[in-house]
């Protein structure tokens, strides 16, 4: 439900006790932190090395390319708590000559799984999709996650086992970029 003081940028559940917003400037802390928090979920807790000046530029600076909503609700102290987070960007279609979202990050701290964060949240995402006349959302998951596996398949996901996803990183892309 879009709330008509926030504008179309905000969506309550108010049953559940949580808001779904647009990514503030004063959320990037909170942000780190549930980024933090996915590396571990994932088993990588080393892997999540950039700071919070580096995702405020991203998301914040003179030309972002990476967006964020996230999932607000009232923390164990009575105030506010970023329980749940999307990260996302623009992806393009040449075939069909659109732009799609890709999904790079969506978590739920544990203690607020099965509220309707994560719905909510993949919801406003293809919510945007339709708005703007998008054709994808898409994502990647780990193969042994089989709870987030689940749960995708529940709204009517399905795996794309035809293509298989490389990446050139760390000294191999340094040793290959010109």
């Amino acid at each position: 439900m879009t709330t008509g003081a926030a504008g179309a940028d905000e969506r309550t559940r108010a049953d559940a006790g949580f808001v779904i917003r647009e990514a503030r400037p004063e959320d990037v802390e909170a942000i780190c932190q549930r980024i933090v928090d996915l590396a571990v979920y994932e088993r990588e807790p080393d892997a999540a090395t950039g700071t919070p000046e580096d995702l405020r530029r991203a998301l914040f600076g003179a030309d972002p390319a990476v967006f964020c909503h996230v999932a607000e609700t009232t923390g164990p102290d009575g105030g506010t708590e970023i329980a749940g987070i999307a990260l996302w960007f623009l992806t393009y279609s040449t075939w069909e000559a659109r732009h799609g979202i890709w999904l790079e990050d969506l978590f739920v701290l544990p203690e607020h799984r099965g509220s309707g964060m994560g719905l909510a949240l993949l919801q406003t995402l293809a919510g945007i999709c339709r708005e703007r006349g998008y054709k994808r959302l898409e994502w990647c998951v780990l193969d042994w996650n089989e709870p987030s596996i689940r749960f995708y398949e529940s709204v009517g996901a399905r795996p794309q086992s035809d293509w298989t996803t490389y990446r050139l990183a760390g000294e191999a892309l340094e040793g290959f970029g010109r």
